[in-house]
């Protein structure tokens, strides 16, 4: 078994991912993301951005788990990730998180909401913070969906992003 670069964009993005540490991604952490997002911006369960969400990401963790035992180990998720899979799962699975902070469903979040919605998804607030700060480049106080993604896919397929200050260290934030 291979080890990941401690620093790596894998490394930082599944030790996110992996709420209690030991060493893989659950369907229930994987989902618990959506779950902590929603109730974090005062969103329903039932709710139907947070159904769409929940789909999203279901779909992404079924892909995930290249040997279907419920675990995502650290191999199985580097061996998935990249361009491609971001395309075809990822692009929507984030999509849909910012869509349940997107509360007037603008397209935009301010920093209250991009920071609480990165806090509940795994990031240290003053990570989530410096991704802001990054990703705003005209300083008019937010970020469109279309920048945070493309600054998620530069991180996850390249390591070079605004958003690799939202990633921290790769050691996961305790979530509310």
């Amino acid at each position: 078994m291979s080890h990941p670069e401690p620093d790596s964009p894998q490394h930082r993005i599944f030790a996110m991912l992996d709420v209690d540490g030991d060493g893989a991604i659950t369907h229930a952490e994987y989902l618990g993301r959506v779950d902590r997002v929603a109730s974090a911006m005062g969103r329903a369960a039932g709710h139907p951005v947070v159904a769409g969400a929940r789909a999203a990401h279901d779909a992404v963790f079924e892909d995930m788990d290249a040997d279907h035992d419920g675990r995502v180990t650290f191999e199985e998720y580097r061996t998935w990730v990249g361009h491609q899979t971001f395309e075809r799962f990822c692009r929507r699975a984030l999509g849909s998180l910012f869509d349940i902070a997107d509360a007037d469903a603008d397209g935009r979040l301010d920093r209250a909401a991009f920071t609480r919605m990165r806090t509940a998804a795994g990031n240290g607030a003053t990570d989530a913070g410096q991704a802001f700060d990054a990703l705003d480049t005209d300083g008019d106080g937010l970020i469109d969906r279309d920048a945070y993604l493309r600054g998620i896919h530069a991180f996850v397929t390249t390591g070079s992003s605004p958003m690799a200050a939202a990633y921290g260290t790769g050691r996961r934030s305790k979530a509310p």
